[in-house]
């Protein structure tokens, strides 16, 4: 770690991954009292990642967290008592108590869009939504996150296909936890850093200590100012470690003994914590004060959460399908003239024309439906029509020639037909 932030950025990243891990610490207990209904999956070890990734944003991008983002929601700018309510299934929560765990994103505000279960599906989804920032002018970066496991699916591939294709301004952060639920990294890949997958699709790819959060931060502060200024997608690896299983009720006990305890050692909130007291950056008086800001604050969250009612029994047939404007409005923001984008003004003709692609024509020879550009139009079409056209009219055929030939073609099937039977 070097000293090149300033003493503010320093002591932010730490406020957030102690936050991270102690909302992490109250849902536990929560989950425990049985009072969360839905399921419960940690990211001790991995705060470095969310947060320190999720701090290179302006607050106008746009982010996608998956299960263990929570770091990320908090930089962002979402309360705990949101995140404790959501999993409570309270009905003063995002989703009015309709989901269980963290299925919920704020487009308006803060702009996150919901996780989403399949893995790899945000892929595609953020790309979308960086290429509508940069056609509305915004200038955006838009971020999403995947797990070692998730790179191996199809939509992983595809998705990041399409956003190197499109050149869209968007960061993915693959969190490499060295498992995949019980499924360790070297029985998915055959691959020593996951970032070589960038190479397939021609974009740049960093690889970082996921438990350096400094490092995660500037890795992911340089490739959100590259896609910025349109250097296309960039993917991170982030190498870390799952300390937890994959969900409250998986012991993780597939983890060597041995393993455990070196990234325990590793515990990114400790080695963050030693930095900054070998740089005089915090103290013990410091470090109380931070503690006791984040007790009172989850202390007062947790209980305006517990006592959020629950959703009433009527309310379960609303809100299942969004209906149009009574769910949600969302409009373009343009942010630039948009005749800018509409021909004749824009940059690019109505035409796709696409140079040395040959004549553009079919296998009939007919002229191609979309236009090349060494295709010639209209008027070639019209040589073409006038050389295929008979050069010699046709001749015509009298009434009494023409039911001789009928009545030598009916005499020929009778013969062919009296051959076959015999």
């Amino acid at each position: 770690m070097k000293k090149d932030l300033t003493r503010q950025q320093y002591l932010d990243l730490y406020y957030y991954m102690r936050l991270n891990r102690a909302v992490e610490d109250t849902m536990v207990k929560l989950f425990r009292q049985n009072k969360i209904v839905g399921g419960l999956y940690s990211s001790l070890g991995q705060e470095a990642v969310s947060v320190g990734s999720a701090y290179a944003l302006e607050k106008k991008d746009w982010l996608a967290p998956m299960i263990r983002n929570i770091g990320a929601l908090l930089v962002k700018g979402v309360p705990p008592r949101d995140i404790f309510m959501q999993h409570m299934a309270k009905y003063d929560s995002p989703t009015k108590g309709k989901d269980g765990t963290s299925h919920f994103g704020d487009l308006d505000n803060l702009h996150i869009v919901s996780p989403i279960s399949m893995l790899g599906d945000l892929i595609p989804v953020m790309a979308g939504v960086a290429i509508a920032g940069r056609y509305l002018g915004q200038k955006i970066v838009t971020m999403t996150w995947i797990g070692d496991g998730g790179s191996s699916t199809g939509v992983f591939h595809e998705g990041l296909n399409f956003a190197a294709t499109q050149k869209a301004p968007f960061v993915l952060i693959l969190e490499n936890n060295l498992w995949a639920y019980s499924t360790p990294v070297r029985r998915q890949v055959p691959l020593e850093n996951l970032a070589d997958r960038a190479k397939a699709y021609g974009i740049s790819s960093y690889i970082v200590d996921g438990n350096d959060v400094v490092a995660m931060y500037k890795t992911a502060q340089e490739a959100v100012d590259r896609a910025r200024v349109g250097e296309g997608p960039i993917l991170i690896e982030a190498k870390t470690f799952r300390r937890l299983g994959h969900a409250q009720h998986d012991p993780a006990e597939y983890v060597p003994k041995e393993m455990r305890a070196f990234w325990e050692a590793r515990d990114p909130i400790l080695l963050y914590e030693k930095f900054l007291m070998s740089e005089k950056l915090l103290d013990a008086k410091g470090k109380k004060e931070i503690e006791d800001k984040i007790d009172a604050l989850l202390e007062k969250e947790r209980d305006f959460a517990e006592s959020s009612p629950l959703p009433p029994g009527e309310f379960a047939a609303q809100g299942v399908y969004c209906t149009g404007d009574d769910c949600h409005k969302i409009e373009p923001k343009w942010e630039r003239d948009k005749r800018e984008v509409i021909p004749p003004k824009s940059s690019v003709s109505a035409v796709w024309t696409v140079e040395g692609f040959g004549a553009g024509k079919g296998s009939s020879g007919r002229i191609a439906p979309i236009h090349f550009g060494d295709t010639a139009g209209a008027q070639e079409k019209a040589e073409n029509e006038e050389k295929r056209a008979p050069k010699t009219p046709a001749k015509t055929v009298g009434k009494k020639s023409a039911k001789v030939a009928s009545a030598r073609a009916a005499e020929a099937l009778r013969r062919r037909t009296q051959g076959r039977r015999r």
